[in-house]
């Protein structure tokens, strides 16, 4: 199965330089999140619990 990375929806675009990419990691394996501008650097993988703190530390951020 080839699973595709996506970019955030916030993204500005392709040259977007604060950008970071999500895919659904095998069944049960949670998300993985890499860096756009460095797709073949490997990735961290959260599992779901993981990836739902992450997501609401992010939120409770000023943006800049």
């Amino acid at each position: 199965m080839n699973v595709q990375w996506r970019k955030s929806t916030r993204s500005s675009g392709v040259n977007d330089e604060d950008c970071v990419e999500l895919r659904r990691l095998a069944s049960g394996a949670g998300v993985g999140v890499r860096d756009s501008k460095d797709p073949d650097g490997g990735h961290l993988a959260l599992s779901v619990v993981q990836f739902a703190g992450l997501v609401e530390q992010i939120k409770g951020r000023p943006e800049r």
